[in-house]
């Protein structure tokens, strides 16, 4: 089915269910026009609540309740805007929204909404998405980072930066047309200072946004090592609740038990796999295979090891050769040890008790450092991957042009650099984007946002 931009959206704007107040929201040129014919001895003024009768075609009473209505362009999308609040019955807001589509609205797409406001330039590409983390936000942290986004933190210094790159790259581009004069331009003007300036803009937001990246996405972190290492009584004692079987028999857990939880704000995806060791079981080599494949996915693996007879060259053998393995030696209580966390050239080594619960804070702040978490979300705005991979392809754009001015002097190619750097940057707000991408980024959002 083909869409128009010009048509006329609804949908319900609250939860499947019953509930005392359910909201149908309209945007589009027909949203006076459905008003008048809803509830035509009503009045329709704007930003007021006015108390309403809804009727169907043939006057009778579907629902009564608030409407509200914003005239563009100061509305959520920038077009005119009509909410009607009733009771939150499934059937009722069906009826009424049915209601609604016979007169001249259409069913609105995922994310329509917020698309529109992103359209009419009430919101740029990362705002918008914004209002979708909001939504999903599983912590206070993540909220807060939410709002600040929305807030246009994050796009005021993408667009500061990209400003900034037009400026440099318009003045290198005017020194390519006096080629032959004596002056030296691309010396004169500062430009490898102004370079080193931008890489250094652009690192400090990389360091914000891989927070805000934490908080949107999570970290995920398996619990890897031999059969009964304690894996399962971590995953419990992290989650705070028995979310895996604990038992003495080696190999209770077969397959995969994933929990999504936090740690003083931070969300973490806590992985527990089946103990991997050498099996002819089918369903335990198979729980083993599951486990590789997890661990090739972490942000952390957390290697289990019971401390009485811990070999941590044979426990490492077992998994691949990666950077990211914290050796954890548990049971540390049964051989007198205190708790410890220490650096080695291959990572960290860390001694605790799940059982007594010794050391498990040390545990939780080296997480924390791991991924350079802190609980202070003041400055920090919500960022996705694809913000992240952008602003390496800005950063790694504008390092390429500091490279060619030290080299070449090549100013055609360092204005090209410049500009490639100014579209991977756009394409964070959206002043440079595709189609493809708004689509991928709208479909996320729910029915009726």
């Amino acid at each position: 089915m083909h869409f128009q931009a010009t048509d006329t959206i609804a949908a319900i704007a609250t939860p499947p269910g019953n509930g005392g107040v359910g909201i149908i929201r309209i945007s589009g040129a027909l949203a006076s026009v459905i008003a008048q014919h809803l509830f035509p001895n009503a009045p329709l003024l704007p930003r007021q609540a006015i108390f309403s009768t809804f009727r169907d075609s043939n006057d009778a009473i579907i629902d009564s309740g608030i409407s509200l209505y914003f005239p563009e362009p100061a509305s959520y999308t920038g077009e005119d805007v009509l909410e009607l609040q009733g009771h939150g019955g499934t059937v009722v807001l069906d009826m009424l929204l049915r209601r609604v589509i016979e007169l001249g609205a259409r069913l609105a797409r995922p994310g329509e909404f917020t698309e529109r406001a992103f359209l009419n330039n009430k919101l740029d590409l990362a705002q918008a998405e914004a209002v979708a983390d909001l939504i999903t936000s599983s912590t206070e942290q993540a909220v807060r980072s939410a709002q600040n986004s929305m807030q246009g933190v994050f796009s005021t210094k993408i667009n500061q930066l990209v400003e900034d790159l037009t400026r440099l790259r318009i003045y290198i581009e005017a020194s390519i047309d006096f080629a032959d004069e004596e002056i030296d331009f691309l010396t004169e003007g500062g430009v490898e200072q102004q370079l080193l300036e931008l890489l250094d803009r652009i690192q400090q937001i990389q360091r914000t946004a891989k927070q805000g990246r934490l908080l949107h996405d999570g970290m995920t972190v398996v619990l890897a090592g031999k059969p009964n290492a304690g894996k399962s009584s971590l995953l419990n004692a992290l989650a705070g609740f028995d979310a895996a079987i604990v038992n003495e028999i080696a190999g209770t857990t077969r397959d995969i038990i994933r929990e999504r939880i936090q740690l003083d704000g931070m969300p973490l995806h806590i992985i527990d796999t089946a103990g991997i060791r050498e099996s002819d079981n089918a369903v335990e080599q198979e729980g083993i295979r599951r486990a590789h494949a997890e661990i090739q996915k972490a942000d952390i693996i957390l290697l289990l090891m019971d401390a009485q007879d811990a070999d941590p060259q044979t426990a490492t053998s077992l998994l691949p050769d990666l950077s990211n393995i914290t050796e954890i030696y548990n049971k540390i209580d049964l051989v007198g040890q205190q708790p410890s966390i220490s650096k080695t050239p291959t990572g960290t080594k860390l001694a605790l008790s799940v059982k007594t619960g010794a050391g498990i804070d040390l545990l939780i702040q080296h997480l924390k450092d791991s991924v350079g978490f802190t609980e202070s979300t003041e400055h920090v705005f919500i960022a996705r991957r694809r913000h992240i991979e952008a602003l390496s392809l800005g950063y790694m754009a504008v390092n390429n042009a500091l490279n060619l001015l030290r080299t070449s002097h090549a100013g055609e190619l360092i204005a090209d650099e410049l500009r490639q750097a100014q579209n991977a940057l756009s394409e964070i707000t959206g002043k440079f984007t595709s189609d493809d991408l708004l689509g991928k980024i709208f479909s996320s959002f729910c029915i009726g946002k």
